[in-house]
């Protein structure tokens, strides 16, 4: 079958928390990997940073940002980042989940929560490429995973579809660990090692049945909301092809391996 020439791929990205700013390896690893992607029409993005059932589109005109963190320096609440809005976006969205009688909902005062702003900052700095958030309407894997299915046509509509969450998460473990550069604790190496391989290996079925098959899944995510971003991401990918992984490597112990798909 041939590639439809604006076929976008799918990226599922660690996030990293506000201080994800002051990194200069990751956010080099960022503006890197937008730099070899071709320029979206727009971009989809699902954070773990926004649950809510049904599923709920953001701002589609004026899209603010959501500071959604406490006790962190007050320039960390002066970021700005003026990204159009995607009408069209949501109104395709609407389309496609309304044809498979998936119930959606509007929250238009909804922005961008951390998860969603702190890479595009990185990756997309001009600001220049409207931006939609919607929520994840459940953190079951099999239902995320169908929900990126059922998204997935997007993407040969230009659109840049994100799954963004961290792929180990465990911030009480995380404060033991002795700085950025610190060695991760084995919980953190041994999921993040499976996981690389899992995926590279195209094994979907495993992925979401992580709490079984991966080892340490209870240290590594204690509450499953920063992996399941990945299983959105994995649906709207080609189906049986391997997830590359472009970003690896640990921030005070958690695994930010960030996978791009197609």
């Amino acid at each position: 079958m041939p590639v439809h020439p604006d076929r976008m791929p799918v990226l599922y990205l660690s996030h990293g928390a506000p201080p994800l700013a002051d990194d200069a390896t990751w956010t080099r690893q960022l503006a890197d990997w937008s730099a070899d992607l071709p320029k979206p029409r727009s971009i989809l993005i699902v954070s773990a940073h926004w649950e809510e059932a049904p599923l709920t589109i953001g701002a589609t005109t004026t899209v603010p940002l959501v500071y959604d963190f406490w006790g962190f320096p007050e320039h960390y609440y002066r970021v700005r980042y003026r990204a159009p809005g995607a009408p069209d976006l949501a109104a395709r969205v609407r389309r496609l989940l309304h044809s498979t009688d998936t119930p959606v909902h509007d929250a238009p005062d909804r922005g961008l929560d951390h998860g969603a702003y702190v890479p595009l900052v990185e990756m997309f700095p001009g600001a220049d490429v409207p931006v939609l958030q919607v929520s994840m309407p459940s953190l079951d894997p099999v239902q995320l995973y169908d929900l990126g299915r059922k998204l997935a046509p997007l993407r040969d509509e230009g659109v840049l579809i994100i799954g963004s969450g961290f792929f180990t998460h465990n911030l009480r473990a995380m404060q033991a660990v002795d700085g950025v550069d610190g060695a991760p604790p084995a919980w953190s190496a041994e999921f993040d090692h499976w996981g690389a391989q899992t995926l590279a290996s195209g094994d979907i079925d495993a992925v979401l049945d992580f709490q079984h098959k991966a080892p340490a899944a209870e240290l590594a995510h204690p509450r499953t909301e920063h992996f399941a971003p990945l299983f959105v991401s994995l649906g709207a990918g080609d189906e049986g092809s391997a997830a590359r992984t472009v970003i690896d490597g640990y921030w005070y112990g958690l695994a930010k391996r960030s996978v791009q798909l197609g």
